[in-house]
């Protein structure tokens, strides 16, 4: 099973999407390659919690993809498509809060040697 057959986006889902989106063929402007697979790309870094350099080259060269994501993210398109699709349980994994998110093992804060004493000397 290949990655091109885990992608996310029903028709419907997409057809909610698309008129929030930037890049459209209809509008002024660049266009986006594909904007449907952009944000497959988007969903699967979501899904998956990989670092963008693993993103798999069939939804376009990772660092397009994430230049492309922050442009998204500074106009406000996320937010835009996140309330539309909110209500959409296919999208609840979406939601992130830290009751969900591990942190990593080194998160924990570092011990340090020797430990200061009250007065800052050292015993």
């Amino acid at each position: 099973m290949g990655v091109m057959d885990r992608l996310v986006l029903s028709d419907a889902a997409w057809e909610r999407m698309s008129p929030l989106i930037i890049g459209r063929p209809d509008q002024k402007g660049s266009t986006g390659r594909d904007n449907r697979m952009f944000v497959e790309g988007v969903l699967w870094i979501v899904r998956t919690g990989s670092p963008w350099r693993d993103l798999p080259e069939v939804f376009g060269d990772w660092n397009s993809v994430f230049r492309r994501f922050s442009r998204w993210s500074l106009k406000g398109v996320w937010q835009r498509i996140f309330e539309a699709m909110s209500d959409d349980p296919d999208f609840e994994y979406l939601i992130v809060d830290s009751t969900i998110v591990r942190a990593h093992q080194h998160a924990a804060g570092a011990n340090v040697w020797p430990a200061p004493s009250s007065s800052g000397l050292q015993s």
